[in-house]
């Protein structure tokens, strides 16, 4: 050049410490990077365990691991009995349940399941996890979403009211399941009840139809059984803080979708056909033995009581027949 200036002309791209380019060289810093991190999410860490005992608070500001260990037999008396561990926060929490410890320390290592599944997880103020009277060992974990959470654990065993209204339930629906099949009153209210239940999925049928083929979302409403139950459990959860924000929305949807089904059942009437009132007395009385069955909490006991219940409901025909065989 002019002047007898020199200039020295660099590689565009320089070599790496492997001889290749430095967008190779990237990328393999890139793996090692994340197979470090892999390897620290692998490695374990050895968290302290509390053991939770019945009637006594635990208060906590930080992630922990708790362990319940049932230690009493259950006896008659505790057939509508129910333990249960609280979790009560001030703010977000969440709360994974396993069996035992090694499956908590399974939850400590990094996997892909884990990852996505913490995501999936419900996250509330109060949650209470259900232990069995036959459970020896039942664990829990607790993570906080946000910094200064105060969080409490408590173990409650307690006479659970609702487990006697299913049982109450079954019981009904057993022994007066054929006065029902004939009343009109059961007739028109569950023909409502179905309808406005029966509607919400006609609409989920509907919008599939509109949905692409190769969406994600038509294949969760297709075939996401599990999806869908989550999805009513949930609603079921939250069904106080759904009346009181949408409860307009909530009480046109009922009104309007059950003066539709009761029209439909007015125009066909109730059931006339014997054979129509046998089924559904038959589908009736086996809707109670299934309440009164899982409305109480020991299984050998449940089971007595459905064998006495069918007895019970049934020993007028062996006596008709002793009746007629001493004549």
């Amino acid at each position: 050049m002019a002047g007898g200036m020199k200039v020295a002309v660099s590689p565009a791209v320089d070599a790496g410490p492997w001889g290749g380019r430095t967008g190779c060289g990237g990328a393999v810093r890139l793996l090692l990077v994340l197979s470090s991190c892999f390897v620290c999410g692998t490695a374990k860490i050895d968290v302290k365990v509390v053991t939770l005992q019945e009637s006594r608070v635990y208060n906590m500001i930080t992630r922990q691991q708790f362990c319940y260990e049932n230690v009493l037999i259950p006896k008659w008396h505790d057939i509508w009995t129910r333990i249960q561990i609280r979790v009560n926060s001030s703010k977000l929490v969440r709360v994974t349940q396993v069996e035992n410890e090694e499956k908590l320390k399974e939850l400590e290592q990094f996997s892909i399941w884990n990852f996505f599944s913490s995501f999936l997880k419900e996250k509330l103020n109060d949650t209470y996890v259900n232990v069995g009277l036959y459970s020896t060992k039942t664990c829990l974990k607790v993570e906080i979403i946000e910094e200064d959470t105060k969080y409490s654990v408590t173990v409650t065993r307690r006479f659970d009211p609702k487990l006697f209204l299913v049982f109450l339930l079954g019981l009904m629906l057993f022994f007066c399941g054929d006065l029902l099949s004939r009343s009109q009153i059961f007739y028109y209210s569950t023909g409502m009840s179905v309808g406005i239940v029966a509607s919400l999925l006609i609409i989920i049928f509907i919008l599939s139809k509109f949905m692409p083929k190769k969406s994600p979302i038509y294949i969760i409403l297709v075939g996401g059984w599990s999806f869908s139950l989550y999805l009513i459990q949930l609603v079921f959860k939250n069904v106080q803080e759904i009346w009181r924000c949408y409860w307009q929305y909530l009480l046109s949807y009922v009104l309007i979708v059950g003066f539709m089904s009761f029209a439909v059942c007015y125009k066909y009437g109730p059931l006339e056909n014997e054979r129509s009132i046998n089924l559904l007395t038959w589908t009736l009385q086996l809707m109670g033995l299934c309440f009164m069955y899982s409305g109480i909490q020991i299984p050998h006991v449940a089971l007595a009581i459905v064998i006495i219940a069918l007895c019970t409901k049934n020993v007028e025909y062996p006596i008709r027949w002793l009746y007629i065989t001493y004549r």
